[in-house]
């Protein structure tokens, strides 16, 4: 049975568009990501870069990139308040709008807390903007909830925050993490000081989660995300 001329039509018009794509991706995998960061400056003693948990992935024949780097508390130091906050740039053939990368970054911590056995309060979320040391206006999420993963049940605070930056041409999602409980070794009160290094900035932005304790740890220019470098 003979392929009519208008079938040739469509497997040559269904190759060119193949080659397209493949030349794209070649241009697009030999584009180097500007990775976004957090400078050693503003990690003080207790905090650490963990170079295990480095991540690097190319999907879609390298038309999306991914890299991400986990800071934490010095567990040498401090293990009773586990800690931690991840910076993820993502390079994609088109930049993800905001709705996009809020969704993103929402299914991105469920998908986390499932993993590890930890409840959010969805009630309890609060949603906003603010404008990071780079200039960059962000929208971040923030949940209450515990951690579940042990005998003894944790309070915790997450938080959210992602941004495009136009200048890499990549997109930013940061995952914070605080454990503010220790009810393991019977301490009752809240211990915010590592989540506010996490979300400190110049404005005190969150200073509505100080409860009780001094809301000025909450205000100042050596917050984590707040010093985010992407460009």
């Amino acid at each position: 049975m003979a392929f009519k001329r208008s079938d040739n039509r469509v497997y040559i018009g269904i190759a060119a568009f193949i080659i397209i794509v493949i030349i794209f991706a070649v241009f697009f995998s030999n584009i180097q990501i500007t990775p976004a960061y957090i400078e050693n400056v503003y990690l003080d003693d207790n905090w650490i870069e963990d170079d295990d948990e480095r991540y690097n992935e190319s999907k879609l024949l390298g038309l999306e990139q991914i890299l991400g780097f986990t800071y934490r508390l010095n567990e040498n130091i401090n293990d009773y308040y586990p800690t931690y906050l991840t910076v993820t740039t993502l390079k994609t053939f088109f930049m993800m709008n905001e709705d996009e990368l809020l969704d993103k970054t929402k299914e991105t911590i469920n998908n986390a807390m499932n993993e590890k056995n930890i409840s959010l309060d969805y009630n309890s979320m609060i949603a906003g903007n603010r404008v990071l040391d780079n200039g960059h206006k962000t929208m971040y999420i923030v949940y209450e909830g515990f951690d579940n993963s042990t005998d003894v049940s944790e309070k915790i605070n997450i938080i959210g925050e992602t941004w495009n930056c136009g200048t890499s041409g990549t997109s930013v999602i940061c995952i914070g993490y605080a454990q503010i409980t220790d009810n393991e070794h019977n301490n009752p009160n809240e211990n915010l000081t590592y989540w506010a290094k996490i979300v400190r900035d110049e404005e005190g932005t969150f200073r509505m989660f100080n409860r009780g304790n001094n809301e000025l740890m909450f205000q100042g220019e050596d917050g984590l995300i707040f010093n985010v470098k992407c460009h």
